[in-house]
């Protein structure tokens, strides 16, 4: 004990701090404190305590101190020279009883290492006055603590005076609080004497003091050390073990989940086995039904093979039967003579052979009604094409050549009438575009043209099922090309050829769209002036009304002036799109010319037209569509070659055929190989083509149906258009 005092006398000493010893006695150690600080209003106290007492503070004076002494008073907790915790001082008046202080316990603050600034301030708060000697107590009077503490006092004494050598008196002075100036007094008896130290003695014991310090740190630090490797020792384990737990349970959660897709896996298997059991019974079934179709396959070809054969002679047979049938026909031809327009006359088919190809039976051939039923399947439904007023079109397959079978209503002697008129006219005259007249049947009534695939003009323009649109130069060539076959029948000698029903239903269009113009039925032969034609009493045919010129309806004159009206309003269609009587759509037309709007009118499906194409089509269309006939332009061969130039660039004019596109009938500049028919297309044009007619794959020029839609660039083509448009813009 003495040696604990003195060590901090010696410390306040050397702080020039004055200092007196208090020895008091009393029952209980924190009673007496307790009793001291109350009555003293000490603001700062510092007691010795254990590292448990942080934790547990139950039933220790330390845990009585801090929930007993007053708020205002601060109290730290030392051990063996490191700050513990501290209960800090709340906010409370100097007029406050001991039994109104609110003992809390603040936070407590664990350091390991405090500095000795930590530390700093007097053991207890006294108001002693200034430069007042030091005085000494009887230490056998009594203690402030018990055995327990006496330790704490010593290693906080050996600890403080290890920092007295580097401490000069400055440092002293700053640390030292002026608050330190309170008194200890005690409630029981109080027994202090003043001590007079010896310096030399006092210097010595603070030596010892420090090397005891000095060896009491060393052993803390070691302790420090080893409880610290302990702690990480058993952190390590702990993380150890909560990873192996973790991992275990994992462990466990990934077995159930394999067993799990253990068991499904299990069962596809069997489930694979099975649908291989069934799938390998299906395939031996399906080989032996495959052997038993092969062998059928080959006794049915060996039987269309003795077929053929007989098929082969039952034609030759037929064919010189059919001969010998019309050399009879032309014998009781010359001794027949039928009421005219009632009967066909034999007589008069075979003149219309003769004088059109001479001997030649196999350019225009005479036809049974067997031929014709054998054509179209008895005229089945799925062979028709499409149907007109004086009777319906079908497809059909006559001496291994694909024809187009024009069969007339023979419910009226008009309809003969007119049977015999087409005949006439297609048998004697020839042109590129007109349809070609294969052959006749006088018994169905029937007549046998060249295969157009493409349809008629109006199907490509308005029929919904189409879907490839007439771009604006295949329209421009269109129209060319029906005043080249106008003019060609207007100038026929000795007879001029009026058509008499020109309509889109009668152009027909081939595999490169190029027209063609049928059904001459109602067509007229005149000799001599137009003054001179005489009035015909036709009725126009039925359906034929958008297209029926005024003039003829009033006076039922036909001339070829009425042609020209008709040729005029398939002008304004192909430049519309639109199917309306001509005196209301050349009305438009007229209307929108003359607003300089003529862009609006045009048909968008046909792309862009160029302005000064249209205008020059509308202005023919219009002059052609004029009621009265003195106001329509004659059809000349000067007309017919500025129309050819329209719808040819300055390029296109002397281009070579091979660098048109067969569908746009423009120069190709993406020239692309369709693998299935091994013709060159455009390749945007093909393309659209494709895409229109997905899921039908028939080939542009012949409307066969394709194996397969792979393109395959043109690249010598396309070198050699670039060529030669390189040169002629030279």
């Amino acid at each position: 004990m003495n040696k604990i005092l003195l060590t901090y006398l010696a410390f306040c000493h050397r702080a020039k701090v004055q200092a007196r010893l208090l020895v008091t006695e009393n029952g209980q150690i924190h009673d007496g404190i307790l009793s001291l600080v109350d009555h003293h209003r000490i603001t700062k106290l510092v007691m010795g305590s254990t590292p448990d007492n942080c934790f547990k503070l139950k039933y220790g004076k330390e845990s009585l101190m801090a929930s007993s002494a007053p708020a205002f008073c601060q109290i730290w907790f030392v051990w063996r020279g490191r700050h513990i915790w501290t209960r800090e001082a709340s906010a409370a008046t100097d007029n406050a009883t001991p039994v109104q202080y609110q003992y809390d316990v603040m936070t407590t603050k664990r350091i390991r290492f405090s500095s000795y600034t930590d530390n700093t301030g007097a053991i207890l708060d006294e108001g002693y006055p200034a430069h007042e000697a030091l005085t000494t107590v009887d230490l056998n009077q009594g203690v402030v603590s018990d055995c327990g503490q006496s330790n704490d006092y010593e290693a906080f004494g050996e600890h403080e005076v290890n920092h007295l050598r580097g401490m000069s008196i400055s440092d002293w002075q700053d640390d030292t609080e002026p608050e330190l100036n309170s008194t200890f007094w005690s409630r029981s008896s109080i027994h202090a004497d003043t001590l007079q130290l010896d310096p030399k003695e006092v210097l010595a014991n603070v030596k010892q003091l420090m090397m005891e310090a000095d060896r009491s740190r060393k052993e803390a630090f070691s302790e420090l050390m080893k409880r610290k490797e302990t702690e990480s020792k058993a952190a390590s384990a702990f993380a150890k073990t909560k990873d192996s737990d973790s991992a275990k349970k994992h462990e466990i959660e990934m077995r159930e989940e394999l067993e799990v897709v253990l068991v499904d896996t299990r069962k596809q298997h069997e489930d694979l086995i099975k649908n291989k059991e069934r799938a390998v019974s299906v395939l031996d079934s399906s080989t032996r039904r495959s052997a038993i179709l092969d062998a059928h396959a080959e006794k049915i070809k060996l039987q269309i093979d003795e077929f053929s054969a007989e098929l082969e002679v039952i034609q030759s047979s037929i064919e010189t039967l059919r001969q010998k049938k019309l050399k009879m026909q032309r014998l009781e031809s010359k001794h027949i003579d039928l009421d005219k327009g009632c009967t066909y006359s034999h007589a008069t088919l075979s003149n219309c052979a003769s004088n059109a190809f001479g001997d030649d039976l196999y350019g225009f051939r005479e036809f049974t009604v067997l031929d014709m039923q054998s054509a179209t399947c008895k005229f089945s439904e799925s062979f028709r094409m499409w149907s007109q007023g004086r009777g319906c079109v079908y497809k059909g397959e006559i001496m291994n050549r694909t024809v187009m079978i024009y069969k007339l209503h023979c419910h009226s002697i008009e309809s003969v009438r007119q049977f015999q008129q087409e005949v006439y006219i297609l048998s004697n005259v020839r042109h590129p575009h007109l349809v070609t007249l294969v052959g006749a049947c006088p018994e169905a009534l029937c007549l046998v043209y060249e295969y157009l695939p493409n349809g008629s003009l109006h199907d490509r323009l308005f029929s919904r099922r189409s879907s490839r649109h007439l771009p604006w130069r295949i329209r421009a060539r269109i129209v060319a090309e029906i005043s080249d076959a106008l003019l060609f029948l207007h100038s026929c000698k000795p007879q001029t050829i009026v058509h008499g029903n020109l309509k889109l239903e009668n152009i027909l269009l081939d595999t490169e769209c190029h027209c063609k113009i049928a059904d001459f039925g109602i067509s007229r032969l005149f000799t001599g002036d137009v003054k001179d034609y005489p009035s015909g009493g036709s009725e126009p045919p039925e359906g034929s009304f958008p297209y029926a010129d005024p003039e003829y309806m009033r006076s039922k004159v036909l001339t070829p002036k009425s042609d020209v009206y008709c040729f005029g309003t398939v002008i304004l269609q192909l430049l519309t799109g639109r199917q309306e009587p001509a005196r209301r759509l050349a009305g438009e037309v007229r209307c929108a010319m003359a607003c300089g709007k003529l862009s609006s009118i045009l048909d968008p499906a046909a792309g862009h037209w160029p302005m000064e194409v249209a205008g020059r089509l509308a202005e023919l269309g219009l002059r052609c569509s004029e009621d009265r006939s003195r106001d329509r332009p004659d059809l000349t061969a000067e007309t017919v070659r500025e129309l050819e130039q329209l719808h040819l660039t300055r390029e296109e004019e002397q281009a070579p055929s091979s660098f048109l596109c067969p569908i746009m009938q423009e120069i190709m500049h993406d020239p692309q190989v369709c693998a299935a028919d091994g013709v060159t297309y455009e390749g945007r044009a093909i393309r659209e083509r494709m895409e229109l007619e997905t899921g039908q794959g028939t080939a542009p020029l012949n409307n066969l149906k394709l194996e397969h839609l792979s393109l395959t660039p043109n690249h010598a083509l396309r070198f050699a258009i670039q060529d030669w448009l390189r040169r002629s813009r030279r």
